[in-house]
């Protein structure tokens, strides 16, 4: 039995206007630190077996002090970065509206056979990740694993491991917060969601739910 702890990195500078960051690399703001300093402190507590992290700063910047506090070593791996989202990095959906406006709407549909314009396929992205996930719960066997990663793969890979439709996923999972951990578990070859988005406390108890507030990657 392996259980994942899914976790999107802290605040970054794109917060505030929630423009699409995907694989653009974009620091962290000063809450965004903070928010990796009590993630730390709470991993601190939690008995990891493992830190896991995307090759994005962002991700890398909140998972390194969970991992010195944890007194694991962060692995790092390319399929855990966030999706690509094409002629959409950098931009806010107003802005997008102004330059594609046909393109928007049909991601607004149906956002994985309608990915924005030279973005990545989500198809594609749901499988990486949760391939390296897998081979997480091949080095970890009987652990538990912080995954630092980003928003919206994050909500791909739980719809595509809990047999949801993958257009579904804005829907299902509207949002995940900075620093908010979902927790799913593999036992007998099956993967169950114990914990959706929760905050993080300072110590080893149980998670509490978390208001909801948008940005994406």
């Amino acid at each position: 039995m392996t259980d994942l702890l899914l976790v999107r990195h802290g605040e970054t500078v794109w917060h505030a206007e929630n423009r699409y960051a995907g694989v653009s690399d974009v620091p962290l703001t000063a809450l965004g630190h903070t928010q990796a300093g009590r993630l730390a402190s709470w991993a601190a507590a939690t008995q990891l077996s493992g830190v896991w992290t995307s090759t994005l700063s962002r991700a890398q910047l909140t998972a390194l002090p969970c991992a010195q506090a944890a007194d694991v070593a962060l692995m790092v791996d390319p399929r855990l970065r966030e999706l690509n989202f094409g002629s959409g990095e950098g931009l806010t959906r107003r802005e997008m509206r102004e330059r594609f406006p046909d393109a928007l709407n049909a991601f607004g549909n149906d956002p994985v056979a309608h990915h924005l314009p030279g973005g990545e396929n989500p198809v594609e992205a749901a499988h990486r990740f949760t391939d390296c996930l897998h081979d997480m719960t091949t080095h970890h066997p009987e652990g538990r694993v912080l995954v630092v990663a980003h928003g919206t793969v994050i909500r791909l890979a739980l719809c595509h491991l809990l047999g949801m439709p993958l257009r579904e996923y804005r829907r299902v999972f509207p949002v995940v917060d900075n620093c908010a951990v979902s927790e799913i578990r593999l036992h007998h070859g099956r993967f169950s969601l114990l914990t959706f988005n929760a905050r993080i406390t300072t110590g080893p108890g149980p998670l509490a739910s978390q208001t909801l507030l948008p940005e994406v990657g």
